[in-house]
């Protein structure tokens, strides 16, 4: 299994995990699919979204799989008035990533990064790799130390 950019930055930070790889179905990306095929809980299973912000321009938000996020909260949280996700056509230019592979780790740029609380429920979550068809298993607290993530509600 090839590491990727992300897993490489974890492995300088000396920040434990592991590559959990999984099958892709190209006409669904969904984090349901992730969770079923990695036979985990949804809850667990949590997805990494762009917005981009009327003041601070872009930031990241990573919430369970089987949630929306609330972009009211999200635009309070990151300190903007409205805020929006960005056109899948801007993910790749932006972070350096592709919408089912969009990893919070690693991006080409830091951007502020809010985890939502519920990841401090478990021992452990999944997000993406940086790939299509792998995950990362890491600790929440791990995730927060290498993302500089804050806490927050982010959905309904």
């Amino acid at each position: 299994m090839k590491k990727t950019n992300a897993a490489r930055l974890l492995d300088s930070h000396k920040i434990p995990y592991e590559l959990i790889p999984y099958q892709v179905e190209e006409t669904d990306l969904g984090a349901q699919h992730v969770a079923d095929q990695l036979h985990e809980d949804i809850r667990q299973v949590f997805k990494t979204l762009v917005l981009q912000g009327d003041r601070s321009r872009y930031f990241v938000c990573v919430i369970p799989g089987a949630e929306e996020v609330d972009l009211k909260k999200a635009a309070k949280v990151s300190g903007n008035k409205k805020c929006d996700l960005i056109p899948q056509k801007e993910l790749l230019p932006l972070t350096g990533y592709i919408r089912g592979g969009c990893s919070p780790i690693g991006m080409k740029k830091a951007f502020p990064t809010y985890l939502h609380e519920s990841a401090m429920l478990f021992d452990h979550i999944f997000v993406s790799a940086g790939v299509r068809g792998l995950q990362f298993k890491i600790a929440p607290q791990d995730l927060v130390q290498i993302t500089h993530a804050t806490l927050c509600s982010l959905t309904n």
